[in-house]
């Protein structure tokens, strides 16, 4: 039976032979969703048909595709996106009854930890490739659902919108003439949202209860670490598709009661800065939402990490603003320690490699994706210095594989240096991070060295992209 006919007989809809390569010449937006035709946009949905509309044969298509283009680490059952399909054609039958039946049990989701930038860990929970796909299909329904009525303020994890976005906004704010930020970060957000606050929030638009019951269970779904399931009653860990639009649905409440007030802010989920015109007026705002947060959303204040403050001296979204009367954006000093330390950790790994393959396989990935999302940035600086920090890093290597003064000697003449110049830059005495920016090692490796390497110039890239 070919693999259509095997999809159709186990109850997976009919999957179009498109999927397979992961191709949709029907153009279908993969986010977008048929909603109940008894529902309106905007409204409450009805209580029955809901849930049968995130197990229809479209919408877990689209799921079933968006999971196997994400890819991603699998859950605790070790189940992989290339494992799906043939997962499904057996037992999808089974999961769509139970999901209809309301008995339909969510697996415990496998905790990871990331290091933060700024210290500490995030606790990222990955559930099984099953349940992201289902969690897809609830978000892919459920999205266009409260899109419309979401606040213009709000750039995260919303279709059409950026992070880019946002910091363009966040410089009009600014150039408008409100020169303080209330620079507001919740304290582990995604570890403490209420499940009930949230469920409340989710009930004004959906009053199907077996949806209401299935995403409850996902926000319920033990983690599992060390082999060991621990129970959750509050978060909504970070690493399934439907959180980004369950967080979105909380801080609605926020984005709603900023609006009312007149304020100018951008929130990205739930990193929110809001514009005012003095420190005074700051000073209030923040008082006001801590007390706004905690009371309605059962949220806490960062208090460490939350400040009112010129905008030059904070960052949001890993940019900041120049003090000028017309701010111009700018990396921010921690985006580009941080790259500073990727750099490192990857020149620390690769000293016995080949260094062109280094460059292409490690450092231009890194440094490709960092000019992209920096390209917004006005003052070029930083690139210049950084392009020529990575350089020197490179010829450090090149020193340190040389090894003995002796080849360094062989080489240096190899190069065309005098014997008299070669010698004194070979038997120098100094460590290889010295000699590395010495003038030796530029005249032997210059820029355009580099550049035949395939070294990606984050200062050009940033021009062309610009």
């Amino acid at each position: 039976m070919n693999e259509a006919g095997a999809e159709k007989r186990a109850g997976m809809p009919e999957v179009d032979l498109w999927t397979s390569s992961g191709r949709n010449p029907r153009n279908i937006a993969v986010g977008a969703s048929n909603v109940p035709a008894t529902a309106d946009k905007g409204t409450r949905l009805g209580e029955q048909g809901v849930l049968e509309a995130v197990v229809e044969r479209e919408n877990m298509i689209r799921a079933m595709v968006a999971v196997e283009r994400n890819k991603g680490a699998a859950g605790v059952d070790g189940m992989a996106t290339t494992q799906l399909r043939s997962h499904l054609r057996e037992h999808w039958a089974e999961i769509k009854e139970a999901l209809l039946a309301g008995e339909y049990q969510p697996q415990p989701v496998r905790r990871v930890e990331i290091p933060k930038p700024g210290g500490g860990v995030r606790m990222l929970g990955i559930p099984t490739v099953v349940d992201r796909m289902i969690q897809q299909a609830i978000a892919q329904v459920l999205s266009p659902i409260w899109e419309e009525s979401f606040s213009k303020n709000s750039y995260g994890f919303r279709p059409g919108r950026s992070a880019h976005m946002a910091v363009k906004a966040a410089r009009e704010h600014i150039a408008e003439g409100r020169r303080w930020v209330v620079d507001v970060d919740l304290e582990k957000f995604f570890d403490r949202v209420n499940h009930d606050v949230l469920m409340a929030r989710v009930a004004r638009k959906v009053s199907d209860k077996g949806l209401l019951r299935l995403i409850r269970r996902y926000l319920q779904s033990g983690v599992m670490e060390g082999g060991i399931v621990g129970q959750r009653t509050e978060g909504t860990p970070q690493g399934g598709p439907l959180s980004p639009l369950l967080s979105n649905i909380l801080l609605d409440d926020l984005d709603k009661e900023l609006e009312k007030r007149g304020h100018r802010f951008c929130r990205y989920a739930d990193d929110c800065n809001i514009y005012v015109a003095s420190k005074a007026a700051g000073e209030r705002v923040m008082s006001s939402l801590r007390r706004f947060l905690s009371e309605r959303l059962r949220l806490k204040v960062n208090e460490a990490k939350s400040q009112v403050a010129r905008p030059s001296q904070r960052k949001f979204l890993g940019y900041s603003v120049t003090a000028h009367r017309k701010p111009k954006l700018k990396v921010a000093a921690e985006s580009t320690r941080r790259l500073g330390e990727k750099v490192r950790q990857i020149i620390r790994r690769g000293r016995g490699k080949n260094l062109r393959r280094l460059i292409a396989e490690e450092l231009n990935p890194l440094l490709r994706g960092w000019a992209n999302y920096f390209r917004l940035a006005e003052t070029k600086g930083v690139f210049e210095e950084l392009d020529q920090w990575i350089r020197r890093k490179l010829r450090c290597i090149i020193w340190r594989q040389w090894k003995r003064p002796r080849t360094r000697l062989s080489k240096l003449l190899g190069l065309g240096f005098t014997p008299a110049k070669a010698r004194a830059s070979a038997y120098n005495g100094y460590g290889p991070w010295w000699n590395s920016g010495q003038s030796h090692m530029n005249a032997a490796f210059p820029q355009t060295y580099f550049a035949r390497m395939g070294l990606i110039s984050l200062l050009q890239t940033i021009h062309v992209r610009a």
